[in-house]
């Protein structure tokens, strides 16, 4: 087996964020509640984080097991972008078949484990969002239904770290559901499928020659796609907008406008894209937020596509971190 390190680095820790940032809002919105246990919270959030690496890589196992990467060197070689560092560690033999299914098996062990802590103390509530959840998230890749292939891919990732994500934390965390968490996870969602769909916007070809039917290959026009990264960028914000004229949410929460301009700048590039204009990449702009390895993200000639997946990441992971902490100032406040 390879260390931990090696493991974590080609489960795409850059990822985390997608699941972290909604858990800790999760248990954030749980604060106050009369059976709020932090010991439980914190499981949740780990057994979250683990399952999502131990996802990860599975989804590379069913992608090898279908030749994706020799799709996307066929494209390369007919004049077409593709990503050409999708498992990497596989192709070049850093790790074999075996060892990516003993990481696997390792990562979703351990998120069992933890599962099962936060089950003995808060029921059969999270045993089932927790089985949705890892059918959904198994067969997203694999067969019989594979449902990344189908066009439904988008769809389960916004379910899995969206409201069932958001649900079983605060669940695990507060001792009960309450249907606010479903009001604050609906947004989130959508910014998570905005995260996918950015994904598959740019790497269409490479998922339309691999036969992997995502909702941009489906779409097959890049204006029908980029109106639907629209609506993904533009109806979080302008939800949260309601909800405080309507009087459900606090004013301060407005706060998440300060985010609104990664988005613009996301839309922007995602035009620019589907124009077959290009973007600077040199130096990405500071105020779209953290892009870890840039210079080495040059070197390997995937800029133009790291630099849109960055920026919808850190979208959504600022938009929960200004609700988390706003709820936190009102809860101090009351």
């Amino acid at each position: 087996m390879k260390t931990l390190s090696f493991w974590l680095m080609n489960a795409r820790k850059t990822s985390l964020m997608q699941s972290l940032m909604p858990a800790v809002l999760a248990v954030v919105m749980a604060l106050g509640s009369e059976d709020f246990n932090i010991w439980l919270a914190l499981a949740a959030v780990a057994g979250v984080m683990a399952a999502h690496l131990g996802m990860n890589l599975a989804d590379d196992y069913f992608d090898y097991k279908v030749g994706t990467s020799e799709s996307r060197k066929h494209l390369v070689r007919q004049g077409f972008r593709a990503r050409l560092v999708k498992y990497p560690y596989l192709t070049d033999g850093s790790a074999t078949l075996a060892d990516l299914r003993r990481a696997i098996i390792l990562f979703l062990a351990f998120a069992a484990l933890l599962g099962g802590c936060v089950l003995a103390f808060r029921g059969r509530n999270v045993l089932w969002i927790a089985l949705v959840t890892l059918f959904l998230g198994l067969f997203y890749s694999a067969e019989p239904l594979k449902l990344s292939y189908r066009g439904l891919g988008e769809l389960v990732i916004g379910l899995i770290f969206g409201p069932l994500l958001m649900s079983g934390v605060y669940i695990a965390a507060s001792g009960h559901f309450d249907t606010s968490i479903i009001w604050v996870s609906i947004p989130v969602g959508l910014l998570v499928i905005n995260i996918l769909f950015t994904h598959s916007f740019i790497d269409q070809a490479a998922d339309r020659a691999s036969g992997k039917k995502t909702l941009a290959v489906l779409l097959s026009n890049d204006k029908a796609n980029f109106a639907v990264s629209v609506l993904l960028n533009i109806v979080p914000f302008a939800a949260i907008i309601v909800a405080v004229l309507a009087g459900y949410l606090h004013y301060a929460y407005l706060a998440v406008l300060l985010v609104l301009p990664r988005a613009l700048w996301l839309l922007h590039s995602l035009k620019a894209f589907a124009d077959k204009k290009e973007i600077n990449t040199d130096r990405p702009p500071k105020f779209l937020g953290r892009m870890e390895n840039w210079e080495a993200i040059k070197q390997n000639g995937i800029d133009w596509f790291m630099i849109r997946w960055y920026c919808a990441r850190n979208i959504i992971s600022d938009f929960c971190l200004i609700i988390a902490v706003v709820t936190i100032i009102l809860i101090l406040c009351r």
